[in-house]
């Protein structure tokens, strides 16, 4: 029976250049490989011993990269090791099979969505009308399933956050802060919803998982065994729970670590 390990990619496993928390002196600095490409300017990376340990674990389990990126950005990624059989793209929004969306998937997601929360255009309408052009840089729809912000960090007021997290709770929608990024999420787009159905697909006896966001806390909840790094919002709140593991380690070199222990847990049954 195979493992299946679902890891958020995001600063967990992939690192923008801002970062990667090279704390150490210069010359002791990890070798980095470049794994994604954007406007032809090299954007996200690993520590080249992380694209060998990502390499083997795909030849010992079924990895499951599981985003909030939208597909478009998720395939800007250039993962080493085997592709994927399956992905998870928009929180959960959409199931990636071989590449391609998994329809029936999509249209059970949104059958929820409709059936649960406040629709999209209240929460776009809602920042819209109380964002400040001051620290808004962009107001981007993903996918047609959640909304965010991209912010000037040191002049986003912390208490509008909170007063948009209040509004957003009543309304069936959570808000996550990730870096300069604001997320907002209906509650009933979740990572752990798709990851469920790929284990059942797969027949896996057991679930990894890896995450650092708010946004990853109901997947890190519904695998077996879990582990967070030492940055991220779940790390600034302290967070923890039975089976998940809070790494020390922060930066680029958590997500060589979380990929040791993926190793580890699926070899150990």
């Amino acid at each position: 029976m195979p493992v299946l390990v679902a890891s958020d990619l995001d600063r967990t496993l992939i690192y923008s250049a801002a970062a990667l928390a090279l704390t150490m002196p210069d010359a002791r600095a990890p070798r980095l490989l470049c794994v994604e490409v954007h406007e032809a300017r090299p954007l996200s990376f690993m520590t080249e011993t992380s694209a060998q340990l990502l390499t083997e674990l795909g030849d010992t389990a079924v990895f499951v990269p599981t985003t909030t990126r939208t597909r478009k950005q998720y395939q800007r990624i250039n993962l080493p090791g085997p592709p994927p059989a399956y992905a998870i793209c928009a929180n959960g929004g959409h199931l990636l099979v071989d590449g391609a969306t998994d329809q029936d998937w999509h249209a059970a997601v949104l059958a929820r969505l409709a059936a649960e929360c406040a629709p999209l255009a209240e929460v776009q309408e809602y920042l819209t009308k109380t964002a400040d052009p001051l620290w808004l840089r962009k107001q981007r729809i993903a996918e047609d399933l959640f909304a965010y912000l991209v912010v000037e960090r040191e002049l986003l007021p912390e208490e509008w956050v909170k007063e948009l997290a209040a509004w957003a709770e009543g309304r069936g929608w959570t808000v996550s802060l990730q870096g300069r990024k604001i997320y907002a999420v209906p509650k009933p787009l979740t990572k752990s919803a798709a990851v469920r159905e790929v284990a059942l697909r797969t027949g896996a006896e057991l679930t990894l998982a890896a995450g650092d966001s708010l946004l990853d806390a109901d997947l890190l909840l519904a695998a077996d065994r879990g582990w967070r790094p030492g940055h991220g919002e779940l790390a600034d709140a302290a967070w923890t729970a039975p089976r998940i593991t809070a790494l020390p380690e922060r930066g680029v070199l958590a997500g060589e670590r979380i990929l040791r222990e993926f190793l580890k847990g699926s070899r150990v049954r």
